[in-house]
């Protein structure tokens, strides 16, 4: 009976450590610090009001790749996650169509502002959201992590003034404390009154806005770098946007250290971060 008693007790205090504290025993996730409570459902982004989606609450033994096929990148889009941070305890959406969610993007296909620059990139921090235009066409656009509360990224028009392929911050570590934080494929597009520099540039994508003010992109390659996974690649965003906006094509051989450059794209940072509502901010077709 003594014995039962103690193997009951032991489960209880492993459950409290998983559900209670689960950083002590994996790293990402689901952690009811959190405020949104992992549940990206409640996060509102304006565009998906038009969207019919369904949540999933993600299981153990779960991925993107085991749900969804080859239409995984398409929901971790969608979901502005990636794949280091869906883990079980989680909720996302779910496109219902999903051939149109493969096409989507909150951004305007044609931007006037936009139309006074060769290329402009557009960073929506109310969709989590960035475009590259060319004379106000939307070349491609991606999901990104902005500045979470209290460190919000700032707003105004601003101009890429210099490039930095293999960045690292002066000022965060890792969550290991093993290394500066990696920001591969980095683009400076401001520097604050208090001399801090703002930066666009390769990060982990949590589904919501994340950073100490920066502008996070997709970026696997780093990720496989410095955490081992996702063992196969996939997601190369912020490279894309680098080559795009510095390549060498326009800018010369890229040394891969820290280089001013003149000329560069403009950069609008618009809009506030989106807000959590206590339910998700529109009926889901499942429902109806």
């Amino acid at each position: 009976m003594i014995r039962k008693l103690a193997y009951v007790i032991a489960l209880l205090i492993f459950a409290a450590i998983v559900i209670r504290q689960p950083e002590s025993t994996a790293d990402p996730s689901a952690s009811p610090k959190d405020s949104s409570k992992e549940d990206l459902t409640r996060i509102d982004y304006p565009s998906l009001r038009k969207i019919d989606w369904k949540p999933h609450f993600i299981k153990p033994n779960e991925t993107l790749e085991s749900l969804f096929g080859n239409d995984w990148v398409t929901v971790a889009r969608f979901n502005r996650i990636d794949r280091r941070h869906t883990y079980p305890g989680m909720t996302i959406k779910v496109p219902s169509d999903m051939a149109s969610a493969r096409s989507y993007t909150p951004l305007p296909l044609e931007y006037e502002t936009a139309k006074r620059y060769q290329k402009f990139i557009l960073i929506s921090l109310t969709e989590q959201w960035i475009g590259a235009y060319e004379n106000g066409k939307l070349k491609f656009s991606m999901p990104a992590a902005t500045g979470k509360t209290g460190h919000e990224t700032p707003t105004g028009l601003f101009r890429i003034d210099a490039r930095h392929r293999t960045h690292t911050s002066s000022l965060y570590q890792t969550d290991d404390l093993s290394a500066q934080y990696p920001m591969d494929f980095a683009m400076r597009f401001h520097i604050g009154a208090d001399n801090v520099s703002y930066w666009i540039h390769a990060r982990d994508l949590p589904g919501k806005p994340a950073s100490h003010g920066c502008v996070g992109l997709f970026d696997e390659s780093m990720q496989n770098r410095m955490y081992g996974i996702p063992a196969k690649p996939v997601l190369f965003d912020s490279k894309k946007l680098y080559d795009w906006a510095v390549g060498e094509s326009e800018y010369g051989e890229d040394s891969g250290e820290l280089e001013l450059i003149d000329d560069a794209p403009v950069v609008e940072v618009a809009g506030e971060n989106p807000v959590y509502q206590p339910f998700p901010p529109k009926p889901m077709a499942a429902s109806r």
